[in-house]
Order: structure tokens, then C-alpha cells, then sequence
């Protein structure tokens, strides 16, 4: 794995075949993999162990399983998802602040029960990037503007103990402002310039993302449907590299 790059890859496949060849061909040229629903769904929890033995043990695996439900049932997820030692996976902020203290102390006793010497981070989802602001208070109810409600999640999700938020690009200067230095921001929604921006709604260019002060950018179809795959995901960190030295 790249010590220095920002990237999260997606392995949004329906085949666990197809995301170890992903892996193989990137390990070197991302900082982790994000494995979400229709990859688990379709080739099962031994697919963490296959990209384990593809990219190496020391790979960094996000589990983007966005548990969302009662307490208790969370505790209990987030506990089954550390024992696989997994570097990271994510909850809804909406579930409640009892909801995220309890995946917060589940992911650490799932840890130790696991032998993992850390627990993994824990973050909070604010705000799906494909909810436009007029999805959010037409069909959602929400009344406050759609910054204003992220940033109130980010700080429920800090004061919770989560270790940081996924979140649009368009609210990390807010959410850095209102939650400091240290509070890891995961970014979906990033296309270099003229990619397609796909379903995404709230999108911006790798640089804009790292120069507001972005940890780390969960970027897929610009990479691995790019004719030459390392070659984008170098490119990305170029960027990426170039705001962080000029921040």
C-alpha cells in the first residue's frame, strides 16, 4: 500500500475475482480499499482475507457497511466487524448519538476479543452525496440548510467518540472549522476535472478536496475505468500532493 496516497479505492464488484484483481493491480498506488454492500453481498466476508493475501496484511480495508439501527444490534455489528480486523468501517450519524457510542465500544471490544492490537476507526455517514438539498427538505423534512445539518452531525458524531465523518467535499471546510485538525474527514464524491460525475451530486477535484482539508478521498470509476488504471491513480495523488505542499 502507498504510504502517501489519499486514495480509497472502491472494489465495487460482484465478484470477489474481480476485486482481488483490482487490488493486485493497486495495492501500490492507493492508501486502502473501501468494501461496501454489493461486494459483501455477493462474494461473502471471506473476500476481506482474499485481498488480505493479494494486497498484503498490512492492506488497510474500510468496511463501508453503514450500520444503522437500534443500539444494541449495532454494538453487536460493530463488534463481529472489528474481530475480522478491519482498518475502518462506518455507521449513520442519524441513528443517534447512543446508536454511535455503542459502535464505539463494540469496535473495541470486537478488537480485543480478535487479538487486534486497535480497534478500528469508527466513522459517522452525514449526508449521502447523492442527497441534493431539495431532496433533503422535500422528501427528508429536514429544514435546516443541508451544510448546517452536516456539520450538526459531524460535531453529534465527535461528541459520540466516532473518529471522524464521511461527508461531501463542499462541507470540509465546515466540518474542519467545527470539529479541529484531528477528526478524520473520508471524502466520496471526487472527480478530477472533466470526469463523469456519475451519481454523485456534491462533487469536487481531488486538489479543491485535500486543499480544504480532506484525510482521505474515496475515488473509483475515474481510476479503474481509466485505460491505464495506475496511471490515473498517480495522477490523483500528483494533484492531491501538490495542494497539501501548497497549503
Amino acid at each position: 500500500m502507498s504510504n502517501t496516497s489519499r486514495i480509497l479505492l472502491p472494489l465495487d464488484t460482484d465478484t470477489a475475482d474481480k476485486a482481488v484483481d483490482l487490488a493486485v493491480r493497486l495495492k501500490d498506488d492507493v492508501a486502502g480499499f473501501k468494501v461496501g454492500l454489493e461486494l459483501i453481498n455477493a462474494a461473502g466476508f471471506d473476500v476481506f482475507e482474499r485481498i488480505y493475501d493479494a494486497a498484503g496484511k498490512d492492506a488497510k480495508i474500510f468496511y463501508d457497511c453503514k450500520f444503522h439501527d437500534i443500539p444494541n444490534t449495532v454494538a453487536g455489528a460493530s463488534r463481529a466487524a472489528a474481530k475480522r480486523g478491519v482498518w475502518m468501517f462506518n455507521v449513520h450519524a442519524s441513528g443517534g448519538s447512543a446508536m454511535m457510542r455503542a459502535a464505539v465500544q463494540g469496535a473495541a471490544e470486537g478488537a480485543e476479543a480478535g487479538g487486534h492490537a486497535r480497534k478500528p476507526l469508527v466513522l459517522a455517514v452525514t449526508i449521502l452525496t447523492s442527497i441534493a438539498p431539495e431532496v433533503l427538505s422535500g422528501e427528508l423534512g429536514v429544514e435546516r440548510p443541508l451544510k448546517d445539518h452536516v456539520v450538526s452531525l459531524a460535531r453529534l458524531a465527535q461528541d459520540s467518540g466516532c473518529d471522524g465523518i464521511v461527508a461531501s467535499p463542499h462541507e470540509i471546510a465546515a466540518i474542519r472549522e467545527a470539529c479541529g485538525p484531528d477528526f478524520v474527514l473520508v471524502i466520496p464524491g471526487v472527480r478530477p476535472a472533466g470526469a463523469d460525475v456519475g451519481d454523485q451530486k456534491r462533487v469536487m477535484t481531488p486538489g479543491e478536496a485535500v486543499a480544504l482539508g480532506a484525510d482521505y478521498l474515496v475515488v473509483g470509476r475515474p481510476v479503474y475505468g481509466a485505460p491505464d488504471p495506475s496511471a490515473a491513480a498517480r495522477a490523483i495523488n500528483a494533484e492531491a500532493d501538490a495542494a497539501r505542499n501548497n497549503g
